[in-house]
């Protein structure tokens, strides 16, 4: 059944992107991913993905303002917040605009995968 979600990785460190591409690739997600939000805009027209992992600070913007153009496009998208700058006020931002989950770096691909396994079970 995994093979069936498509996971979209929206990170502009390629290290984070080949790490989380691989390791969910491991348990037969369709993932791709992308370093911008121009990028990502048009693999989400393309894919459709069940799932998007968004940084926040990417070279084109940040993550954080883009969940609400996702969620008015695609409102069964989950979002997972991925970013290395945590704070109460960016935690509370993140889950008003619509994200699902937000994830602190570093992180573990164990809790990537936790956090993945229940937004599936939502479906």
């Amino acid at each position: 059944m995994t093979s069936l979600v498509k996971i979209l990785i929206v990170d502009d460190e390629v290290d984070i992107c080949y790490f989380l591409s691989r390791n969910l690739a491991k348990r037969d997600f369709n993932v791709s991913y992308v370093h911008t939000l121009g990028d990502a805009e048009t693999q989400l027209q393309q894919e459709k993905p069940a799932i998007v992992l968004l940084d926040n600070h990417l070279p084109d913007g940040f993550g954080i303002n883009y969940v609400t153009k996702i969620k008015s496009k695609y409102p069964d998208v989950k979002i997972i917040m991925i970013t290395a700058h945590d704070s109460p006020q960016d935690r509370s931002k993140a889950y008003s605009n619509g994200i699902d989950f937000f994830l602190s770096k570093p992180f573990t691909i164990t809790e990537v995968n936790k956090i993945i396994d229940v937004l599936i079970e939502q479906e």
